[in-house]
C-alpha cells in the first residue's frame, strides 16, 4: 500500500469532464482487448453478436481491469493513471478489492438512470457521481 495522503491537505477532487477522458481511454484499452479476443477465441467474424461466452469474458475482464487496477497500489485505471487521476477513500487512501467491486457494480445503477449517475459528478461539491456515493470513494488528480 502507498503511504497515506497527507491528511492536513484537501484533496484536488476530479471533475467530470476529465473523469469522462480517462473513461473513453480505458474504453478504447477494454475493446482492443476484447476484440482481440474474439478474434482469437472465435474463428467466426460474427463473435461479437450475442455470444454469451464472449459476454461472460468481457464482464470478467471489466471487473479485473477496474476493480483490480483502481484497488492496486496505482490507484487507477490505465485511463487514470495517463491523466494522473486516483481512486481513493475519503483521505485518499488505496481502496481494497472488495470496496472497488462494489464501486464497479454501482456504475450499472448509475447507467441505468439515464446516466445521471455519472454526470453528478459534474455538480457536486466532492465530484462524487452516484457510484462514489455508494462505494464511499472520491475520484481526486494526483
Amino acid at each position: 500500500m502507498d503511504a497515506p495522503v497527507n491528511r492536513d491537505s484537501k484533496l484536488n477532487y476530479a471533475g467530470f469532464w476529465i473523469r469522462f477522458g480517462a473513461y473513453i481511454i480505458d474504453a478504447i484499452i477494454l475493446w482492443i482487448v476484447q476484440f482481440v479476443l474474439g478474434t482469437v477465441l472465435f474463428s467466426d467474424y460474427n463473435f461479437m453478436e450475442g455470444n454469451l461466452t464472449l459476454s461472460m469474458i468481457s464482464i470478467l475482464i471489466g471487473i479485473g481491469y477496474f476493480a483490480g487496477m483502481e484497488s492496486s497500489s496505482k490507484q487507477g485505471t490505465l485511463g487514470k493513471i495517463l491523466l494522473r487521476l486516483k481512486v481513493g477513500d475519503v483521505q485518499g487512501n488505496q481502496i481494497t478489492f472488495g470496496n472497488a467491486l462494489g464501486r464497479y457494480l454501482a456504475k450499472f445503477l448509475s447507467a441505468i438512470i439515464l446516466m445521471i449517475g455519472f454526470m453528478m459528478a459534474g455538480w457536486d461539491d466532492k465530484k462524487q457521481a452516484l457510484h462514489d456515493k455508494l462505494a464511499g470513494t472520491y475520484v481526486y488528480e494526483s
